[in-house]
């Protein structure tokens, strides 16, 4: 038996102004045949999940196609429709295939196409007619009709951070097998919820998605449950589908997969008030972060590079220096100040405008003075498991400034995910040096900074990944949707 793999993996954010070029998904991934198996065979991804899964049921694995870029804009159309005909020609040329395995996001959106996701599976079911597709994806993702109606199965991540998706690759292999060997017939219900949840609270190890999460596991472990998946959704994405959905699979029994979809539903929606916290101030963080010990990672929420943000925010910066909470360590995207600092030359110092180049959402620049202590390429690699399944990590050229006050910022050619500790290590910062991280994300990077920081404090910066759902112009989503009006169970 052959078994094609195909993933197309960006998480778009509406609210920033760029759009993700082809050239992003160069930068990251963009590979066919045998390279896939070279860069994930061996990963800790859902991709490298596939691999294994089948090579232990003795399935052929036929990768075809693998996209991912960086979270961002939306997708350029020239950019989408040339995936689009990448994806029709492998698999015109895939010969026969007794099933696909499929790993979208499920927040990925094109200036052509909304929900490109449910696109690009309904794509692969015309060309696979009746043969079975299973699917992982994100649980930021925004669960639509289409994407669910063109799978036989959908696997969800189980973990926020995300560090079970080479677990969920393998249980969608596993799953293929026991399909295409007729053990199972898989019979899925799906509830879409008017219910965009704050991501402040979406952190699967604490309260309150925590104790939700535990009900989950009481129904994923009840007779004939084959699988329950949980989407929160992804609030950065301003389109229709945008919310939270549950989806219950069954063994061939539509009926009981109804029942559980609908109770686990109803579950979430009741406890909807505490997924909508009132959060304090930027100041107000920060002074609580001076009764804290150290080092702190304080979590810039607004400027979440995972959620497609610049990753060029001073604001949270801005307010350490206005309250000295020093010293502390940052990374800022912004290309100008490298090639500045590459200019002035290694060991020199010289005042920089660093930062809040992309747009006035962020912040203003920040003027400071700084020596010069390292310039090179910023490549980096990680081994562990991490938020996203990263191995490879290039945040392009790279510049670290050092201030007088002690405080150190790391300045990048490219945005980068703040998913790997190594980003410090492999260029000598030691974090334990620093009373504050300052890390551009929410929950994802803890799966790295977690073992090195005392204090965990997330900051409800403004910006277009800001936990304040209200500061967004949102144009599209569905109305009435919690917490930006009420909802009756």
């Amino acid at each position: 038996m052959r078994v094609g793999i195909i993933s197309i993996l960006q998480e778009s954010n509406t609210f920033i102004q760029g759009k993700t070029t082809l050239r992003d998904f160069q930068n990251d991934i963009l590979a066919e045949g045998d390279s896939i198996r070279q860069k994930f065979q061996d990963s800790h991804h859902e991709i490298g999940g596939f691999f294994k899964g089948l090579q232990k049921l003795g399935i052929e694995a036929v990768p075809l196609l693998a996209a991912r870029a960086l979270p961002y804009g939306v997708i350029e159309s020239d950019c989408w429709n040339h995936l689009m005909g990448r994806l029709d020609k492998v698999l015109e040329g895939a010969g026969q295939l007794d099933g696909i395995l499929a790993a979208p996001h499920g927040a990925t959106v094109a200036e052509n196409e909304s929900d490109a996701d449910g696109f690009w599976l309904r794509k692969l079911r015309k060309a696979m007619g009746n043969k079975p597709i299973v699917a992982t994806a994100d649980p930021h993702g925004n669960l639509s009709p289409m994407q669910s109606d063109s799978v036989n199965a959908i696997l969800s991540y189980r973990t926020n951070p995300h560090m079970d998706q080479y677990d969920r690759g393998l249980e969608a292999a596993e799953l293929m097998g026991a399909i295409l060997n007729h053990k199972v017939s898989p019979t899925k219900a799906t509830v879409y919820l008017p219910f965009a949840v704050n991501i402040f609270c979406q952190n699967s190890s604490e309260e309150p998605f925590k104790g939700f999460i535990s009900f989950v596991e009481s129904i994923r472990n009840k007779a004939k449950v084959l699988a329950v998946s949980v989407f929160v959704g992804f609030p950065y994405a301003d389109v229709p589908q945008m919310g939270s959905a549950i989806s219950v699979m069954t063994n061939d029994d539509l009926a009981l997969a109804k029942k559980y979809a609908e109770e686990l539903a109803q579950h979430w929606l009741s406890l909807k008030k505490q997924f909508d916290p009132i959060l304090p101030s930027v100041a107000d963080s920060v002074t609580q972060m001076k009764n804290l010990p150290g080092p702190i990672c304080a979590l810039d929420m607004g400027d979440n590079v995972g959620g497609g943000s610049p990753g060029d925010s001073t604001i949270l910066v801005m307010e350490l220096i206005a309250q000295k909470a020093f010293p502390f360590f940052t990374v800022i995207a912004d290309p100008e100040i490298v090639a500045q600092a590459t200019t002035i030359g290694l060991g020199n110092t010289a005042s920089f405008t660093v930062g809040a180049k992309h747009d006035r959402f962020h912040g203003v620049p920040l003027r400071l003075k700084a020596k010069v202590s390292f310039l090179g390429d910023g490549e980096f690699s990680e081994s562990n498991p991490t938020h996203g399944g990263f191995t490879q990590f290039d945040q392009g050229k790279t510049a670290i400034l050092h201030t007088e006050e002690g405080n150190t910022l790391m300045i990048t050619s490219r945005r980068m995910v703040p998913f790997s500790l190594n980003q410090l290590l492999s260029f000598g910062i030691d974090p334990k040096q620093y009373r504050v991280l300052v890390v551009k994300g929410v929950h994802a990077p803890l799966a790295a900074y977690k073992a090195v920081c005392k204090s965990i404090v997330r900051v409800d910066t403004p910006g277009v990944t800001s936990a304040s759902l209200n500061r967004l112009p949102y144009k599209m989503r569905r109305k009435p949707m919690f917490p930006f009006e009420d909802i009756s169970l």
